[in-house]
């Protein structure tokens, strides 16, 4: 039932997205805001709709997978430019689950809660594996991950170009390293060459925060249950 459900109203949202054309009117949001409504309406959980809709959770990892064709088309440039994109996509990793994690233990959320928004940013593969392995909720992480895609679609663009940059390379990955698949979805709709360096970020930035994320957390770990600052280094 459920996979009849998403599938048939993707299609109209998507529909309804290329004859509007605004940011606002993203097929994934559109879909949320008939679907979640629609879940707490019929008294069925998240488990429900998720053991359902398994097929299309599983069809995630190829639909990344096939990312890289775009990726070879542009092979040239990632050889001219491979340093600027990895300080780049190290650079925007560390600060996102740096920022992120901070901000949740601010607004007076736990470690748990931290560890669960620490890998918002990559993708639902990553983030999930990242977060369980770092003490966190995998549904909450999860919950995460599409806000922060959604986010990125809606809002990217409009700060790209009030930003005026300009460089496909630059805006390519600036998406993909901080909305995932959903910004990168985006990002393809719009350029070819940007959607190709969106999925470029989304793969390095899933890998690094995979790698680097238990010792990223481990320091926000040490610093919370530390006094005061200074304690830490006795």
């Amino acid at each position: 039932m459920w996979l009849f459900a998403t599938l048939v109203t993707y299609f109209i949202a998507r529909q309804v997205a290329l004859k509007l054309r605004h940011p606002v009117f993203n097929p994934m949001l559109l879909s949320m805001l008939v679907l979640m409504p629609l879940l707490v309406f019929t008294d069925n959980t998240y488990e429900t709709y998720f053991d359902q809709n398994a097929i299309i959770n599983f069809m995630l990892g190829p639909a990344v997978i096939a990312l890289a064709y775009p990726l070879y088309e542009q092979m040239h440039v990632i050889r001219r430019q491979w340093k600027i994109i990895l300080i780049a996509c190290t650079g925007a990793s560390v600060l996102s689950m740096i920022l992120g994690s901070v901000i949740a233990l601010l607004a007076g959320g736990d470690l748990q809660i931290a560890a669960s928004v620490l890998p918002k940013s990559i993708s639902t593969p990553f983030a999930l594996s990242t977060a369980e392995s770092i003490g966190g909720i995998p549904a909450v992480t999860a919950a995460l991950v599409v806000i922060a895609g959604l986010l990125g679609a809606l809002f990217a663009y409009p700060l790209l170009n009030a930003m005026k940059i300009k460089s496909p390379l630059a805006r390519g990955l600036s998406i993909g390293a901080v909305s995932h698949a959903i910004g990168t979805a985006k990002a393809a709709e719009t350029n070819y060459q940007e959607g190709a360096f969106s999925s470029l970020a989304l793969v390095i930035c899933g890998i690094i925060s995979a790698i680097l994320a238990p010792f990223i957390f481990h320091v926000v770990e040490l610093f919370v249950n530390c006094n005061a600052i200074t304690t830490c280094f006795k």
